[in-house]
């Protein structure tokens, strides 16, 4: 990853090393935390990192070249660490892991040899199994854009530029009934036409649930109440008066980017492509070239 710290370079030559690994995980909602396999905590770049975790790696796997780098971590569910209802809710997946190789008697002698992120991740039996995979992981993903008529933006990215806190875009109010963490009825609220929140976003502000969101499958309004589906339940506990967000739905099309958000500058499709009837049709016959009708 870096190159080798001198003054620990200089230790690991003498033979009799101190040794240990240390990791740290940084979740996408800010929460970081450090674990090690040294009998003792240990501190540096302002994180602890916790020797009473039970966690473990195995062999470090790395290679040149744009092959994947990888690993995996073992250890214990723990509600002072990792713990199984936070997996169960998502909030581990994707987190960055960096791991340092570190002498435990001068932590300023340290070396950076992974980092990247969790893949897949495994429970049961009171213990997990994390497969950790390497920046190299990033570039297995296709990228370019593709020619077709919908949008493919995602609403509010950099290619969108929405600006999602425009006033009549977001709604937040507290859970009032909730079906299998999925089925959301709200008493009727104005301000936000039918089906408006529809293929948006569900955003859970508080409660056990903070920071997980879901992706509106329906939004419909009948006889006084308001009511919101998900295409999949929230993967934690939810109560009643938690608070969420709820925000506009973007269908792709380039009608709803003019008239919707009017933001059709910003379009990321291809309205004007002609259709595989006209891509496939024979040559006019007629020998007109004016544009007019083909018959």
């Amino acid at each position: 990853m870096t190159a080798l710290d001198p003054a620990l370079e200089a230790h690991l030559k003498t033979g009799v090393t101190t040794t240990c690994r240390c990791w740290t995980l940084s979740r996408a909602d800010g929460v970081v935390m450090g674990f090690t396999d040294h009998d003792g905590p240990l501190v540096f770049d302002g994180v602890t990192f916790k020797a009473d975790t039970g966690l473990s790696a195995l062999a470090l796997q790395q290679s040149t070249g744009l092959s994947v780098d990888n690993t995996e971590a073992l250890g214990a569910l723990s509600d002072a660490a990792i713990n199984e209802n936070d997996i169960e809710a998502g909030r581990y997946d994707g987190s960055e892991i960096r791991a340092w190789l570190v002498n435990w008697q001068d932590v300023r002698q340290r070396h950076l040899q992974f980092r990247g992120t969790i893949g897949e991740l495994r429970r049961s039996g009171g213990a997990f199994e994390a497969e950790l995979r390497g920046l190299t992981e990033a570039l297995n993903r296709p990228l370019g854009r593709v020619y077709q008529k919908p949008c493919t933006a995602v609403l509010g990215d950099t290619g969108c530029r929405f600006d999602m806190g425009t006033p009549g875009y977001t709604s937040e109010r507290p859970v009032e009934q909730m079906e299998a963490r999925r089925v959301f009825r709200f008493a009727a609220f104005g301000g936000f036409e039918g089906n408006w929140f529809q293929h948006g976003r569900l955003v859970m502000l508080g409660g056990a649930a903070s920071g997980l969101s879901g992706v509106i499958k329906r939004d419909t309004q009948a006889d006084g109440k308001r009511t919101v589906e998900l295409w999949h339940p929230l993967r934690a506990p939810i109560a009643s008066g938690d608070l969420l967000r709820l925000e506009a739905g973007c269908d792709k099309r380039a009608l709803s980017c003019r008239l919707k958000f009017q933001n059709f500058l910003n379009y990321q499709g291809f309205p004007d492509i002609p259709g595989d009837d006209w891509s496939i049709s024979d040559p006019s016959r007629a020998g007109s070239l004016s544009g007019g009708s083909r018959r």
